[in-house]
Parts: C-alpha cells; sequence; structure tokens
C-alpha cells in the first residue's frame, strides 16, 4: 500500500484535477452533442470514471481511504445505470428501429 501513496504522491495532485478534469468535459461535450444512445451512455461512464479518478488520488494524497469507499459506490451506480440505459436501448430498438435519442419520443404511449 505504501508503493501506490508513494507513486501517486510523484505525480503533482494539479495534474490530476486537469486530467480528471479533461476527461469530464469530454464526457459532457459528448453527452451533449452526440444522438447515438450508445455514445451518450458512454460519455456518462467517462464522466463517472473522471470524477473517480480524482477521489482516488485525493483519498492516496491525503491518506484517507473515505473516498475510495465512495469510488465503489459510484461504479456500483454506473453498473446500475448501464444496465437501465441498455434495457432502454433494447426496446428503443425493437419498438423504433434505431437508436437515434430523436426517437425516444415514439415510446410514448
Amino acid at each position: 500500500m505504501e508503493d501506490v501513496v508513494t507513486a501517486i504522491r510523484v505525480v503533482p495532485l494539479g495534474h490530476y484535477f486537469v486530467l480528471s478534469f479533461l476527461l469530464f468535459g469530454i464526457g459532457v461535450a459528448g453527452a451533449l452533442l452526440r444522438r447515438n444512445i450508445l455514445i451518450i451512455i458512454m460519455c456518462l461512464e467517462l464522466m463517472l470514471n473522471s470524477v473517480n479518478l480524482l477521489l482516488v488520488a485525493l483519498s492516496a494524497w491525503y491518506g484517507d481511504a473515505g473516498a475510495q469507499v465512495m469510488v465503489f459506490f459510484i461504479m456500483l451506480v454506473a453498473a446500475a445505470e448501464v444496465t437501465v440505459g441498455l434495457a432502454i436501448l433494447v426496446q428503443l430498438k425493437r419498438n423504433a428501429e434505431g437508436v437515434d435519442i430523436n426517437q425516444l419520443n415514439r415510446l410514448k404511449w
């Protein structure tokens, strides 16, 4: 465990912030600009993983394991989000013959 902490502390903390913000920005841009549901789900996962990266870096930097427990719960929420999103995607593909986000209004009653 000490090797991981020293390896993380070799890289300045600001680099983790920059990388995390870049990944989060790419995820937001992809989720807002794309129309394919698969890409939107992947962008949401990218945003969640950028937060996880920052939490783990801060947790190791300050020597507190509380953030790593939060990362575990974020990964659980991400897994649930993917299963619900893929179930919606399968239903959309069956009913609307496509995975375009604009076709979601066809699933109304």
